[in-house]
């Protein structure tokens, strides 16, 4: 669903950075609340010490509604005055700039410890997918500290572990360990685990729903397996948790 953001006089001048993080309103509002202040404060000081002359009471409450999403720069000013780190303001992290941003990180910065041009590292973030080297990749995930299924997600792995993981449960999860372990760095032993639990989940869901009877039997069968498989990628990882 598109968000809208209350109209902005012509003569001011929007946001520059028309990307909008996952925002945890109830958070916003909390932390206001807590600080003792009203909306009209938040606005006042968003545009006398951030420079956002188009804050407005009416924008913070559209926020803190879930009605409007602030921009990555005005929800760093927004963490600014409420003494937060932008991190706490946002939802759990999906893309590349969502995880730099929740790290209070700007594109430079990154760039620059990954050693890549700032016009190419912003490709990356506007769509372009992850296409560093593999030293880049790990200071990627040293420098934006992602958990293991954070950095699979951002470096565009997860569609090709899902595909590994459907196949793997279907027939010998042993074949599938060494290409698994390729995407996911993770230590064998706990990575073998993983995927024979999974095998075992998976092939007895299945059995389990042929052995109801019936004439429905085949058709929840059918759809109990295709469920697991959907949802294949969030089962591994939650099997895989130490």
């Amino acid at each position: 669903m598109p968000v809208h953001r209350p109209s902005v006089p012509s003569n001011q001048p929007g946001p520059s950075d028309a990307s909008t993080p996952p925002f945890n309103a109830p958070a916003a509002r909390r932390m206001r609340a807590a600080l003792g202040m009203g909306p009209e404060h938040v606005a006042h000081t968003l545009r006398v010490s951030y420079g956002l002359p188009y804050a407005t009471p009416d924008l913070v409450t559209a926020w803190e509604r879930g009605i409007a999403s602030p921009s990555s720069p005005e929800l760093t000013a927004l963490a600014g005055v409420l003494w937060c780190s932008p991190g706490e303001l946002i939802g759990r992290p999906r893309t590349l700039r969502e995880h730099r941003v929740a790290r209070g990180l700007p594109a430079e910065e990154v760039a620059r410890a990954l050693g890549l041009d700032l016009a190419r590292y912003q490709r990356m973030e506007d769509g372009g997918g992850w296409r560093g080297t593999e030293r880049q990749t790990a200071a990627l995930a040293r420098v934006l500290d992602l958990a293991l299924p954070d950095f699979v997600a951002v470096t565009d792995r997860e569609a090709e572990l899902a595909g590994l993981l459907r196949s793997a449960v279907g027939t010998r999860w042993q074949a599938y360990v060494r290409p698994v372990g390729k995407l996911v760095p993770m230590e064998r032993q706990q990575l073998e685990r993983a995927l024979q639990q999974l095998h075992q989940d998976y092939q007895g869901q299945v059995v389990a729903s042929l052995s109801w009877g019936g004439n429905s039997a085949a058709r929840q069968s059918g759809d109990a397996g295709r469920d697991f498989l959907d949802r294949i990628v969030e089962r591994f990882w939650e099997t895989a948790r130490p």
